[in-house]
């Protein structure tokens, strides 16, 4: 069971180190912990989230609390379903973007507020492992059932604002994406990809953060005239964007577009998490937003979007959050925003997006590194003259250029993004930076 337990969720190989007595020992602890009195759980389709499903339940009903089954859903589903149906936690079974071999656990508490491993899944895993379980309820929880897609899907298409017709490629790969997208039906004319669910993912990873799972929507975008194209990950909480000739939209630049639709109507505060372009922050202000920093990470973001009761919050990863959805991510609303600011304007997505495209960004480079605290020492001497925050790792700006140094939760490896005013500079400063870390 070593290694279940992550920083942001709990997952594992079925089989292996996630069984169905592992789910039930997850079931205990969870409402030991919580002490939840009425619990809303989804899964996705992967053939063995029912019988994880069935021994969660048996460990959250033996210790009193009621379950409710959404049944087969997204995960921004299930955050919406835990708002909704006022419960005291949810958790979805899945794991994501993760190969078909694995599933997983994403807990919540009340009003779909994560659960991390500084918030409660530390404390999750201790008495998982130590048995130290609440007594079992004299009475035990009841299981029902309620089916949140409709009320979803009426939820969000109340965002469209759909101003002539649109033809999209959708990328479901196989996964809850397919659910997610029927709130999409009727708005716009969809072609589908991979439109079967099938938990073992037979045609690509899906993961839209890698260019290659992107390839079948960009081909299919080429071949004839639509206007923008949308891949889902696994279980639809993330989603990426191609424009009408193929070409791939990094997930800052949606984040902006995103926000400039979103603040024709109503101004306040916007999040973007650190590594994104400087573009992001400037788009927010030339539309009479409040750009905020995060930290990388859903638990964060989500805690500051409440605190600071933000519009809106886009992560480089893919997620994007929004308030409409009581803080949390909903990948078919982000799709409406861009099909909404498509059909209001006479210029093509591609066109759109130019505007935004204003430096020269590193991507995201891996470095395996043993001695994070000696890498940014070094870094914090060698470019003590930038201006330098401390919000997640070490980021350093200076006039036309800056990066950001992060470590990795779970592997030996810290994260490098860079981006500069021009390409030669990006490259240069890439190099240099690269050289420092590794030593």
């Amino acid at each position: 069971m070593a290694g279940i337990f992550k920083a942001y969720d709990i997952r594992g190989i079925y089989g292996n180190t996630l069984t169905e007595d592992t789910a039930y020992r997850i079931g205990r602890a969870f409402a030991t912990f919580l002490k939840c009195r009425k619990v809303v759980v989804g899964r996705d389709m992967r053939p063995h989230s029912p019988p994880l499903f069935q021994a969660l339940a048996r460990g959250l009903t033996e210790q009193g609390a009621d379950v409710v089954d959404i049944g087969m859903c997204s995960t921004p589903m299930s955050y919406f379903a835990n708002n909704r149906l006022g419960a005291d936690a949810s958790i979805m079974i899945t794991a994501s973007h993760n190969p078909g071999e694995w599933n997983g656990f994403k807990v919540c508490r009340e009003k779909a507020i994560p659960i991390s491993g500084e918030t409660g899944i530390g404390d999750i895993e201790r008495i998982f492992h130590s048995g130290a379980f609440a007594p079992a309820a004299a009475r035990p929880g009841a299981i029902s059932t309620h089916e949140i897609l409709d009320e979803y899907a009426a939820t969000i298409r109340g965002f469209a604002e759909i101003r002539r017709p649109l033809k999209v490629v959708v990328d479901y790969a196989n996964g809850m994406g397919i659910l997610e997208g029927k709130v999409l039906d009727g708005l716009m004319e969809i072609e589908p990809l991979f439109d079967t669910l099938d938990g073992t993912f037979p045609n690509h990873e899906a993961n839209p953060l890698k260019h290659d799972t992107l390839e079948a929507l960009q081909a299919r975008i080429r071949s004839g005239r639509y206007d923008f194209g949308i891949a889902f990950d696994g279980d639809a909480d993330r989603v990426g964007f191609v424009d009408e000739k193929g070409g791939i939209i990094a997930m800052d630049i949606t984040t902006a577009l995103i926000a400039e639709t979103i603040l024709q109507h109503e101004k306040g505060p916007i999040f973007y998490d650190l590594r994104s372009s400087w573009a992001v922050k400037e788009v927010i202000e030339e539309n009479g937003g409040t750009p905020m920093m995060s930290r990388v990470g859903h638990a964060f973001i989500k805690a500051q979007m409440r605190e600071a009761k933000a519009l809106f919050a886009g992560e480089l990863s893919g997620h994007y959050y929004f308030r409409e959805n009581g803080y949390t991510e909903s990948a078919s609303l982000a799709a409406l925003y861009i099909a909404n600011l498509v059909s209001q304007s006479d210029r093509p997505l591609s066109e759109l997006v130019k505007p935004i495209r204003r430096y020269f960004a590193s991507g995201e480079i891996n470095s395996e590194v043993h001695d994070v605290k000696g890498v940014i020492g070094r870094l914090r001497a060698k470019y003590a003259a930038g201006r330098m925050i401390e919000l997640d790792g070490l980021s350093v700006e200076f006039d036309d250029w800056w990066f950001n140094v992060r470590a990795s939760n779970t592997e030996p490896l810290v994260r490098l993004n860079l981006e500069a005013k021009t390409a030669d500079l990006m490259a240069r400063h890439r190099d240099e930076v690269l050289a420092v870390i590794r030593g």
